[in-house]
């Protein structure tokens, strides 16, 4: 895979060994089978139900209205990561000429704005440039980057369709059992959108600015810890891309387990006639000690359980801590800024309703276990790691089943089961943190050697 780390040698230890494994060729072939199979089914499954799926979309990125402006210039971003100087401000300005040279066609004709087209067709360009005609480490380097930048074009494709299959899956949803367990925590996003009221449209615009600009923070993280690999040639073993892909891999699957809409939806203005009252953010709703499953529209996406905003900003904040081929501190700039990412998110998933307080709970505890499933890949699996991914796999199925079935619990007893809740959540961040972080990291030798000489 292009994703795989250049330095690796498992497939020596294979032959080795005396185990047959599948060439790089045979595996991207595999790799690519599957991806274009999932997004035909997944467009199979948009048409049948009326809305935009994955392959529609990437063709208004060629030739119609690109969807997003960010995700597409994000992406070149990452690409530009393989490419030395020369061919960044190339591809960069390849990209403006064509964007520019759409909108203008489109304004003509009086269409939308909608830039994006210039950086997708980039980003294949680069693809192919790199397939058949640069060689070496300019081959190898632009390949994997611009193998970033184009999955995390189709992640947000991807997305987009299974918001609207979780709406297909889960007709009813399970806001009145999350919303008794909410109380049990102290109502958290009651309190935040009542305070960001106060607050005022200034921070309110900058917590929505960041909230949807999740791709452009990951940018600047992932730009940062791989700033030297043109020059070294040397890619970490892992980095913030891995730990966000899988986050978007594994996630998304609960939505379809644990439908909920969300405090803005069903207790607010935005459930429209479904909604159970016109409670947030001003009033707390009353406790129901018989909650049940509730039928809900056709157009909210049922994405509360868990919050992968959350996850996602944290994992920015993770990664903005330090080199991940040194261990050395990040700059100043770097971590006050992941530090600044991940409080506004977290401000914005509850003050705008989006989000009760035991989602962002889940969605820190799944991606604090995945990234200790990925993180110093040379440490192998060895038993602190085994630990923490097994706490962590255990604890987040423990938050949702308790969330599910002992939500009448919650609310009877809120203050020992809030504070087993945030005690639990407590003791795993502090593990988390004791095992990669609590120590000097250590790099293997040969990538400290590189970075030395770079």
């Amino acid at each position: 895979m292009l994703l795989d780390d250049p330095r690796s040698q498992t497939g020596g230890a294979a032959r080795r060994s005396g185990m047959r494994m599948p060439s790089p060729r045979a595996r991207m072939t595999a790799v690519l089978t599957v991806g274009a199979l999932a997004l035909l089914a997944l467009q199979i499954v948009a048409s049948q139900h009326h809305f935009t799926g994955p392959l529609e979309s990437i063709r208004d990125d060629f030739v119609g209205n690109a969807k997003s402006f960010t995700v597409p210039w994000a992406g070149l971003g990452l690409a530009l990561i393989g490419l030395d100087w020369r061919r960044r401000f190339v591809a960069v300005g390849t990209a403006l000429g064509i964007d520019v040279a759409y909108q203008t066609i489109r304004s003509l004709s009086g269409g939308p704005l909608a830039m994006g087209n210039g950086p997708v067709l980039v980003l294949l360009g680069i693809l192919g440039l790199a397939l058949w005609r640069w060689q070496g480490k300019d081959r190898s380097n632009a390949l994997h980057a611009a193998a970033l930048g184009i999955l995390l074009v189709l992640s947000s494709k991807v997305a987009d369709v299974w918001l609207g299959i979780t709406v297909l899956a889960g007709p009813r949803v399970l806001d009145e059992h999350i919303v008794l367990v909410d109380h049990a925590l102290g109502d958290p996003s009651w309190m935040a959108g009542q305070l960001l009221e106060w607050l005022g449209p200034v921070a309110s615009a900058v917590l929505h600015w960041v909230y949807i600009e999740l791709p452009v923070g990951a940018m600047i993280v992932t730009i940062w810890q791989l700033r030297n690999v043109v020059k070294t040639g040397v890619w970490p073993g892992h980095y913030l891309v891995r730990t966000f892909l899988v986050i978007g891999l594994i996630g998304p699957l609960f939505y379809v387990i644990f439908p909920v809409v969300g405090p803005i939806f069903a207790y607010g203005t935005e459930g429209h006639a479904f909604s159970l009252g016109n409670y947030w953010p001003n009033v707390v709703p009353p406790v129901d000690l018989s909650p049940g499953s509730i039928a809900f529209d056709r157009f909210a996406p049922r994405n509360c359980m868990p919050s992968l905003h959350t996850a996602w900003a944290l994992s920015i904040f993770v990664h903005s801590r330090r080199d991940p081929l040194t261990g050395a501190p990040a700059p100043t700039w770097l971590r006050w800024g992941g530090t600044f990412w991940l409080l506004a998110t977290i401000g914005a998933t509850l003050g705008f309703g989006y989000h009760y307080g035991a989602d962002l709970v889940a969605g820190v505890v799944l991606c604090l276990a995945i990234e200790s499933a990925l993180r110093a890949p040379e440490r192998g699996w060895d038993r602190a790691r085994v630990q923490l991914v097994g706490a962590g796999a255990a604890l987040f199925t423990a938050l949702l089943l308790s969330y599910r079935y002992l939500s009448v619990e919650f609310a009877e007893r809120p203050v020992p089961a809030g504070a087993l809740v945030i005690g639990l959540f407590a003791a795993y961040v502090t593990a988390f943190y004791r095992t990669w972080f609590a120590e000097p990291a250590t790099a293997p030798a040969a990538e400290l050697d590189l970075a030395a000489r770079a």
